[in-house]
């Protein structure tokens, strides 16, 4: 049985674990009938995942769900997890601290932008200085290093990268990630590399974040998601 995402195309947490199949030349393939807001609520979809979030990969041995722990999964056995006892740790901490520090303070900031809630400002405030808190401490970290961990490509690299993706895709501009150059020269390096270009196609930067359209007016699920806010990388699931 061969590995298959069950999951929206364009989603980061997918291309965590498609680019670090290209790395390991593990074959994923994706659900193409996947349909988001109808699949994940089947019988057969919970089955797999009980709280009817997605990506799910499902395996030979059972499924897994979870974005870091899919790629985790097709990773493991490779040199993606390091050389040694300390680099494994060592890329551990990476991936913790930009899922906890950076992505779940974007999806934060993104989810009233496009009407899963509305803008609180305090709120706001506390997730921006958060997202400034972990670019620094990313940013002084790659003054001396071209890689998080080691002297080549890790499963940290892969999932980082794809972490600051929603970032700099949606929220961050120039005006603000110039403040960090060394992430900036890191992240561009990532996706530079054939084995990510291949999986997120072109990437250009935001020229402004996205407003608060719908701050104040809460989406409702059935009604359709405004054109100007389609994007593929908008998937909050």
């Amino acid at each position: 049985m061969a590995l298959i995402m069950h999951a929206a195309r364009g989603n980061t947490d997918v291309y965590k674990t498609l680019i670090a199949a290209e790395y390991v030349g593990v074959e994923v393939k994706m659900n193409e009938n996947f349909r988001p807001g109808m699949s994940n609520k089947s019988p057969e979809f919970l089955k797999m995942n009980p709280t009817g979030t997605f990506p799910v990969l499902e395996t030979p041995d059972g499924p897994v769900f979870e974005g870091n722990a899919i790629a985790r999964y097709v990773a493991r056995g490779s040199p993606l997890f390091g050389s040694s006892l300390i680099e494994y740790g060592q890329i551990e901490q990476w991936i913790e601290f930009s899922s906890s520090t950076l992505d779940a303070n974007f999806r934060r900031l993104l989810k009233p932008r496009i009407g899963y809630g509305p803008q609180i400002e305090s709120a706001e405030e506390v997730y921006i200085y958060n997202v400034k808190r972990g670019l620094v401490a990313l940013n002084k970290h790659l003054a001396s290093h071209s890689f998080l961990v080691g002297d080549s490509m890790t499963l940290a690299d892969i999932i980082t990268t794809c972490n600051l993706l929603l970032g700099f895709w949606l929220l961050l501009p120039k005006s603000f990630t110039c403040e960090y150059p060394n992430v900036e020269r890191y992240f561009w390096k990532m996706i530079d590399q054939p084995n990510f270009s291949k999986i997120t196609g072109e990437v250009k930067q935001v020229d402004a974040s996205i407003p608060y359209a719908l701050a104040n007016k809460p989406r409702v699920a059935e009604a359709p998601m405004p054109r100007a806010l389609k994007h593929p990388h908008l998937r909050m699931c």
